[in-house]
């Protein structure tokens, strides 16, 4: 299969999941037929969390070096550790550590604060224990940060911006929710914050469909970057 059929399966498996678990408390009677129980119910990203691992495999990285499901945890300089989503640590050596996120409807509005914010802490906190000496001498890591977002007509819409003291940035200006995360992910690359980013738009239906916003934040991209650290690394060894 090429990259865009795998990344499209991995995709479709993300909605599958999600509706899963979902359906699952609903039947169980333990929530209401929300979207509260597809948030707490687990992970919906193990297949694109899968599919990146067979990337780094393919790339020439030892599968026993690639952790995707315990043993997520990094040290922090702000806080004690924090989970992340795909790591790999080979001798002794932290290589990439990569975030997996997701914002679906109906409220866009609700968690993208919260979005943004995560997205920029956990960066800083691990540059800065990276920095304070955490992970050893080992050479910079690899961060990579991975957003898809519902392709739905509420994403495309402009969002109000409130102005009572000063202006905001003109980019943010009748931004819908798909832009904002287009500026965010460039702008965490921009600052150095992550190494590469990728923000997928994808339906919530079966077959699903998938869109890039950005040239420079697309899948392929992200995968490129990836790939290039990890040949870097393995040929270093």
């Amino acid at each position: 299969m090429s990259l865009d059929e795998r990344f499209r399966e991995a995709v479709q498996q993300f909605w599958r999941a999600r509706d899963a678990q979902l359906a699952k408390q609903v039947a169980s009677g333990r929530i209401d037929a929300g979207t509260r129980g597809a948030v707490t119910g687990g992970t919906q990203m193990g297949a694109l969390e899968v599919l990146v691992r067979d990337l780094l495999v393919e790339a020439g990285l030892d599968e026993n070096h690639i952790h995707t499901r315990t043993a997520l945890e990094l040290p922090g300089y702000f806080r004690p550790e924090k989970k992340w989503d795909l790591l790999v640590i080979a001798d002794g050596q932290l290589v990439v550590a990569i975030e997996f996120k997701s914002q679906v409807g109906p409220s866009f509005g609700n968690n993208y604060n919260n979005r943004v914010e995560e997205s920029i802490g956990s960066a800083k906190d691990i540059w800065t224990a990276y920095r304070e000496g955490r992970f050893g001498t080992a050479p910079r890591p690899f961060l990579g940060y991975f957003f898809l977002l519902e392709d739905a007509p509420d994403v495309h819409r402009p969002v109000r911006v409130f102005e009572p003291y000063f202006d905001v940035d003109p980019e943010f200006k009748n931004a819908s929710y798909s832009r904002r995360y287009e500026i965010l992910c460039r702008r965490l690359v921009l600052e150095r914050l992550y190494d590469t980013a990728c923000l997928t738009l994808s339906t919530n239906e079966d077959p699903t469909k998938i869109t890039f916003p950005a040239e420079d934040l697309t899948f392929h991209r992200f995968v490129a970057a990836l790939r290039g650290h990890v040949r870097t690394f393995v040929e270093s060894q």
